[in-house]
């Protein structure tokens, strides 16, 4: 893309993660006042506030791109195991890590739950759940870096604690997935695309779906989003925003989900009162649990994202890989939590 904007050859319509949206943003790519009128258009309220949040502008004030369908994740579990060794459904910390000691057999290599701490994007977005949980993010309302805190200490101390559950190894998407599908572990960190592998190969009847609390929820979301080129002429900004306005109806939003029903998850609420997506087998299969997954939009936290105010810098941290460098390192690498802390703050401030 970026390639393209140079030669001046960017198509009008792009469709784009959160993540690299901040990076058009940062290079002047993206016209915000063209993608604002579109939601408007469409209605604010018309989206999951979760999703519209992620796509919200650095000032807050307006949208780097329009919500086109979106993931969350959080811990999926199997209920008949728990229910068989006499646990509910856990609604804390507490409650996750007693679950997880409890199955955890490593001479059987069974375990408790599956959690990622190979160094990497994954590592980063199942912690940051757990450090938004207690209120730590790696930026305050100013954007100043925020990582060696009292309250990230304590998220991730949990998660270090957490991990004497898990796969001895760096895990990762494979290892996570196949682990939960196989009964290696009745509980694991993973987006919505395990569903999939759930209604082809599981029981999606015995999937219960939770998000890690401890002082409010927090989901780990993405969103995929339809943005507008800048520097378009009058007749190519309005035949952009007219096609981005027809891909934002709920029925033609309803179509491009269900191509990867159970996966992709609506960020319109219209969708979920869409006669195709209510009657599509993988949808109906999760019964309830499908609308209660949509829902989760609306808790949805990420580093960076604070008081309505999106950090484009926090995608410069990502970059960097400093959070699940300091995941993989407390976790596969038992390092002290304190040092790597104090470490990986240190290495964020002299990168931005």
């Amino acid at each position: 893309m970026v390639t393209l904007a140079r030669s001046g050859k960017l198509p009008a319509v792009l469709e784009v993660s959160q993540d690299f949206a901040k990076v058009m943003v940062k290079d002047k790519l993206i016209d915000e006042d063209a993608v604002k009128d579109v939601i408007q258009k469409v209605g604010e309220d018309s989206y999951y506030e979760g999703a519209l949040n992620l796509t919200r502008s650095e000032d807050g004030k307006s949208y780097i791109g329009v919500p086109l369908s979106g993931w969350v994740q959080g811990i999926w579990y199997n209920k008949k195991a728990l229910a068989t060794a006499n646990f509910e459904e856990p609604k804390n910390w507490n409650d996750i890590l007693k679950i997880a000691k409890h199955f955890t057999n490593k001479a059987n290599k069974k375990y408790g739950i599956a959690i990622p701490t190979a160094e990497g994007a994954m590592a980063e977005q199942a912690f940051s759940q757990f450090a938004l949980s207690n209120k730590a993010n790696v930026l305050d309302e100013k954007g100043n870096i925020t990582i060696d805190t009292k309250e990230m200490n304590q998220a991730l101390t949990f998660y270090q604690d957490l991990s004497k559950y898990t796969m001895p190894g760096s895990n990762d998407v494979t290892e996570i997935k196949d682990a939960f599908m196989n009964g290696t572990v009745p509980m694991a960190i993973y987006s919505t695309y395990i569903l999939p592998a759930v209604f082809t190969d599981g029981d999606p009847s015995n999937v219960g779906f939770i998000i890690p609390e401890e002082k409010e929820k927090a989901v780990y979301g993405t969103v995929s989003a339809l943005t507008l080129s800048d520097g378009l002429d009058d007749s190519q900004k309005a035949a952009g925003k007219k096609l981005v306005e027809f891909l934002s109806q709920p029925e033609n939003q309803t179509k491009w989900v269900l191509m990867s029903p159970g996966g992709a998850q609506p960020v319109n609420k219209g969708v979920l009162e869409n006669e195709n997506y209510k009657n599509n087998e993988v949808v109906k299969a999760f019964g309830n649990l499908s609308n209660e997954i949509a829902e989760s939009f609306n808790d949805i936290q990420v580093f960076g994202l604070v008081d309505g105010k999106n950090f484009t810098k926090m995608g410069d941290i990502t970059s960097s890989g400093v959070i699940g460098k300091m995941v993989n390192d407390v976790t596969v690498g038992g390092k002290d939590v304190d040092t790597e802390l104090k470490k990986a703050q240190s290495t964020a401030e002299s990168n931005n």
